[in-house]
């Protein structure tokens, strides 16, 4: 094949992605667990994380909207940001009982006017925790050291507000609850300050939770496909800029990634830590252990690869389970699960991809079938996921309606009002 067709069909590609754009986050970098008391076996996380577990309520289905008992003011922090828009979006999208909307935001975009469907013409305000904790719940879509710096001070006390943070500042500390909430949603009874997951742990633990609960594990092996975006908006445009300059004869210049994107993959996202692994690698063992409260021991691997895709991660997961695998069970609880989208047809072609995933609320997953290495013990399947809804603003959101559900939300507003 002429090369000027290869590189047709390899724009041909790339636009397709392209028209999937929408504004994305950055991946904020992490700190290092606190550790945790660890069981001794790896089995034992079948009886220690029941589904009749209060920690692991059933929530209500991802379509459905919260129980309306009364309306809240809600803030938003970082509103004109990506992750800050899309929070806004899926409140209104839910119809989430706000009474009042107020939208923060730093000196330069203090005094903008920002307009929304449900809520008219809102003025960002300039950011104090006064102002925030005259709120009921506050979303943070902002950096882990602002977070680090003024989300507790919005909690503490009585007058206090609920507080849902985007970054990775307090993921790992043990008296922070760190929540997806179809799986641990009874955690936010816990405290007025939760953390939201890394987008990757998040994706794939939508399809790991209901197999787990089915069959146990012994042990999650994960490699990621992560798009672009995962860098934000300027990792979007260096991939952009990077194809153009590549169809046109040139050599991409990288800024953001750690070799060139275009028409390539990238086994490394965050810095290599002292194990050989990534701190991106690392984020989904500390998250999934604490998320679905397995043993600090519990095997968890993860290899994290940035692809030249503009949005949604897609991930392989291989699971070794406790119980053998039944096949029509593993589908049937696959797509019972609140926030899953089955997708698997071979005969008509039918799995997750970015392409289809970008901009849903549900993950995908497909490719199910048994391990050729683990046999009637284990499970293979591919998921992809919004990482900026399901990852971030979405699964914030979900926090929020279940702290309305479970009371714990008015319960704590109750408690401003006294």
């Amino acid at each position: 094949i002429p090369s000027f067709a290869m590189k047709f069909l390899s724009c041909a590609l790339v636009a397709l992605s392209v028209a999937a754009c929408l504004p994305a986050y950055s991946e904020a970098f992490s700190v290092a667990p606190s550790s945790r008391v660890s069981s001794s076996t790896a089995s034992a996380f079948v009886s220690r994380s029941s589904a009749s577990s209060p920690r692991f309520a059933t929530m209500a289905p991802i379509g459905a909207p919260p129980a309306l008992s009364m309306s809240y003011s809600v803030g938003i922090v970082g509103a004109t940001g990506a992750v800050g828009m899309e929070i806004r979006q899926c409140l209104e999208k839910r119809d989430f009982p706000v009474e009042k909307l107020r939208i923060f935001g730093s000196e330069r975009s203090a005094g903008t006017k920002v307009e929304t469907d449900k809520y008219g013409t809102v003025d960002v305000e300039l950011f104090s925790v006064d102002a925030a904790r005259e709120c009921d719940v506050v979303f943070l879509a902002v950096s882990g050291e602002f977070a680090l710096e003024h989300a507790k001070a919005i909690t503490d006390g009585d007058g206090g507000a609920v507080v849902i943070d985007n970054s990775s500042a307090f993921r790992y500390d043990k008296d922070i609850p760190l929540v997806v909430p179809e799986i641990n949603g009874q955690c936010t009874k816990e405290g007025k300050l939760i953390a939201n997951p890394n987008c990757t742990t998040a994706i794939g633990l939508m399809a790991i939770w209901p197999l787990l609960k089915a069959f146990g594990m012994k042990r999650i092996i994960m490699s990621t496909y992560q798009a672009a975006s995962g860098a934000g908006q300027p990792g979007m445009d260096e991939l952009k800029d990077g194809t153009k300059v590549w169809l046109e004869g040139g050599d991409p210049v990288n800024k953001i990634f750690a070799h060139p994107l275009p028409f390539n993959v990238i086994p490394q996202i965050d810095k290599f830590m002292e194990n050989g692994y990534t701190k991106e690698e690392m984020k989904v063992t500390w998250e999934t252990r604490k998320i679905c409260d397995l043993p600090d021991d519990f095997p968890v691997s993860c290899t994290a690869v940035r692809i030249p895709t503009i949005r949604a991660h897609s991930e392989v997961i291989i699971v070794e389970t406790v119980k053998p695998v039944d096949l029509e069970v593993a589908r049937k609880v696959l797509d019972e699960q609140p926030g899953l989208k089955l997708v698997d047809d071979p005969e008509t072609l039918s799995y997750p991809m970015p392409l289809t995933a970008t901009g849903q609320f549900d993950v995908e997953v497909g490719r199910v079938r048994k391990s050729l290495v683990f046999g009637d013990h284990g499970l293979e399947f591919f998921v992809s996921g919004d990482q900026l809804l399901r990852g971030a603003a979405l699964n914030a959101v979900l926090v929020a309606e279940e702290m309305v559900n479970n009371g714990a939300l008015e319960e704590m507003t109750k408690k401003v009002a006294a």
